[in-house]
């Protein structure tokens, strides 16, 4: 079954048993469209509480965000399925913006008008752009843009990064090429053409130079309509690259890795989270092999233990193979959401924006299966320090190294 079908046949199943419960909305894309609580939720009692959010099921990251998407809407059906957080029902407001920035506003502006306290955001360029309007409107966004740029709260007080920022791991990545090359290394930055893709690329250069790395370094723009990177490739070769760090998604960058095969290039692929999956295996083929991976988020075949993601998919009769790292991914991001309005109840506040925010800063470091612990702080509010680095070996991703700070 390729990964395209595993995600449509998931998301079939969720659609199937939300409909069975009462549930969704079924035109979830639509920009009207929302999950409602389902009815054992709702029987438990308690006013709902209302989260919006956007995911990219069509734009051009869909290939990762359809089962980040599959795996944060199943955790809020699973929280209704369980009696909602401490006995209240989550009404989770959700669209498709196709990765465009002016839907981004658009659907922000609509959920929070309709009472949404918390969002879940995508893009780095759309929620690069909402920050201002994020921290006016006292909304915890907590978005699968991992920019560096959104860590710092005395910049963007509302703003959440819960995984290892692209910064850090490009830092990783660089550290880990240094201690293993055996000498100079010339690496390549391969790149999402957008703010995605570029916002590590600056961050990568000062950490070569501060740290004294013997590593020359170069960044290569990845077009979203190329059917292939030979053009780049060339370049890099010229450089006299031995490394080719990837900076986006799935799809192109097993394109690439294909490519340099086909080229007959020595040049190692290292992935940083978007591409470090089994979607980027199954494209790349036998180009895989060898290839690292800066992963924050274990593989799912990797993990001993899923924890409620695990059970869930095992109750719908889909291994977290199938499902795949982008859906436990998308679940114990948006579960830290889920955890700090449980704390804010708990404590006997009202469940504002502010108050889920302080909750957020307060709350021990939680502690996930497939993650390092996730932990802020009023003063600084990116998630993890450290990630593993990970190889291709037999068409499986596994660990090489132990968690790296960099």
């Amino acid at each position: 079954m390729t990964r395209t079908h595993r995600s449509a046949a998931l998301l079939a199943a969720l659609i199937l048993l939300l409909a069975a419960c009462g549930g969704a909305d079924a035109d979830d894309g639509a920009a009207t469209g929302a999950d409602s609580p389902d009815t054992e939720a709702a029987e438990a009692g308690g006013e709902p509480i209302v989260i919006g959010a956007i995911f990219d099921l069509s734009g051009a990251t869909a290939d990762v965000g359809t089962p980040f998407a599959d795996g944060a809407k199943a955790y809020f059906e699973w929280v209704n399925s369980t009696g909602g957080i401490e006995g209240r029902p989550v009404e989770l407001l959700n669209a498709d913006y196709a990765y465009d920035v002016a839907n981004a506003e658009q659907l922000y502006s609509q959920y929070v008008s309709d009472g949404a306290v918390a969002f879940s955001g995508w893009g780095t360029g759309d929620t690069e752009a909402l920050r201002t309007r994020v921290t006016s409107d006292e909304v915890p966004f907590v978005s699968a843009s991992y920019s560096e740029e959104l860590t710092d709260p005395a910049e963007t007080p509302y703003n959440f990064v819960v995984a290892l920022s692209y910064s850090d791991q490009m830092r990783v990545a660089l550290r880990h090429i240094s201690d293993t090359a055996g000498g100079h290394a010339e690496v390549a930055v391969f790149h999402h053409d957008s703010p995605f893709g570029e916002s590590p690329l600056e961050d990568g250069e000062t950490y070569v130079q501060e740290q004294g790395l013997d590593i020359g370094y170069r960044a290569y723009a990845m077009p979203a309509e190329a059917t292939d990177y030979i053009g780049q490739l060339t370049q890099a070769s010229q450089q006299g690259a031995q490394y080719a760090i990837i900076q986006n998604v799935s799809s192109p960058a097993a394109t690439l890795a294909r490519n340099i095969a086909e080229q007959g290039l020595d040049m190692t692929v290292v992935c940083l989270n978007w591409c470090g999956d089994e979607l980027f295996i199954e494209l790349a083929g036998d180009a895989a092999e060898g290839a690292l991976g800066v992963l924050p988020w274990t593989p799912p075949g990797q993990a001993d233990d899923l924890g409620p993601a695990g059970e869930y998919l095992e109750e719908q009769g889909t291994s977290p193979e199938d499902a795949g790292l982008h859906f436990t991914q998308g679940w114990y991001q948006v579960s830290v959401i889920g955890e700090g309005i449980r704390k804010v109840i708990t404590d006997g506040q009202e469940v504002t924006g502010p108050n889920i925010k302080t909750a957020l800063e307060e709350m021990d470091p939680y502690d996930t299966p497939v993650s390092e612990p996730i932990d802020f702080t009023a003063d600084d509010h990116a998630g993890m320090d450290a990630a593993q680095v990970w190889e291709v070996q037999d068409g499986q991703w596994v660990s090489v190294s132990d968690a790296i700070t960099p």
